[in-house]
C-alpha cells in the first residue's frame, strides 16, 4: 500500500504526538465466545484476505508466517473501527483492540499453541486531501503498492478509511516487523506514489507503534514506537 511507512511518503514529516501507551490485562475466556473464523480465499488453510483488496496478489501467504504472526493476522480479521470520527479520533480508542486479542487468546487456545512474547510494527498514516485531488488516482496508486508490500512478506493488516468531509482520512497497517515494513516501500509502485504525494495530499503525519503481546497472552500493550 502506498503509505506503509516513512519512506514511501513525500514532503516533510510532521511532528509526532506525545508517547501514548494502553495496556490490557489478561483476561480469561472461553473460545466459544467469540467468532473466530477468518475471512478467507477459497484456500483457507493458506492464504487470508488482510485488506479491502481481495484478489490474489493481495492475499497473505500464511505458510511464510511463524505460529505468533499467523495468529495474530487471523484475530486481526476481526478488526473494526469504532468511532465515525477515526480521521483525528486517538488512535488507541479508534479499533477494537481488547476484541482482537480476545480473539488471538481463544485462536491460541484453539491450537494448543503456547504463545511467546512477541512485538509488532503499526504504522497510522493521518491526511487530508485538498478538493482538487481525484480519489480514484489515489486508490489506483495505493493498489498497486499494496501488491507490493505484499510480496515483501510480513504485512498482517491493512485497513483505510473514507476522507471526512475536510478531506481527512486514517490508515493504518500491521507489520510483522519494522524491517518487513522497511522492505516493503522500496519497490517502483511504492516510489511513484511517493512521488505523486505531494500534490495529491495537503498535509500527512505518520505516527508508530508498537504492539507487544506477553507470554501466554496474559497481558498487552501499545505504545509509541521509539527506535
Amino acid at each position: 500500500m502506498t503509505l506503509s511507512q516513512e519512506p514511501t511518503i513525500a514532503g516533510e514529516r510532521q511532528t509526532q504526538n506525545p508517547r501514548q501507551e494502553y495496556v490490557k490485562a489478561s483476561i480469561v475466556v472461553s473460545d466459544s465466545e467469540f467468532d473466530t473464523t477468518p475471512t478467507t480465499s477459497p484456500d483457507s488453510d493458506r492464504y487470508l484476505v488482510v485488506s479491502p483488496y481481495v484478489e490474489q496478489e493481495h492475499l497473505l501467504d500464511l505458510q511464510t508466517l511463524d505460529d505468533e504472526n499467523q495468529l495474530l493476522a487471523l484475530a486481526l480479521t476481526q478488526m473494526k473501527c469504532l468511532r465515525d470520527d477515526y480521521a483525528t479520533a486517538p488512535y488507541l480508542e479508534t479499533f477494537n483492540w481488547p476484541d482482537i486479542i480476545d480473539t488471538l487468546r481463544a485462536l491460541a487456545f484453539q491450537r494448543q499453541h503456547a504463545w511467546q512474547k512477541t512485538s509488532f510494527y503499526i504504522v497510522a498514516f493521518r491526511s487530508r486531501i485538498p478538493p482538487t485531488t481525484v480519489y480514484a488516482e489515489l486508490g489506483t496508486l495505493d493498489k498497486a503498492a499494496h501488491v507490493e508490500a505484499t510480496l515483501s512478506g510480513g504485512f498482517l493488516k491493512y485497513w483505510f478509511g473514507t476522507p471526512d468531509v475536510e478531506g481527512r482520512n486514517l490508515a493504518t497497517c500491521v507489520w510483522r516487523s519494522q524491517e518487513d515494513a522497511r522492505k516493503g516501500g522500496v519497490g517502483p509502485a511504492h516510489r511513484k506514489a511517493a512521488g505523486a504525494a505531494r500534490h495529491l495530499y495537503s498535509f500527512w503525519k505518520i505516527d508508530r507503534h508498537r504492539l507487544t503481546i506477553e507470554d501466554g497472552i496474559n497481558g498487552w500493550s501499545i505504545m509509541e514506537w521509539t527506535d
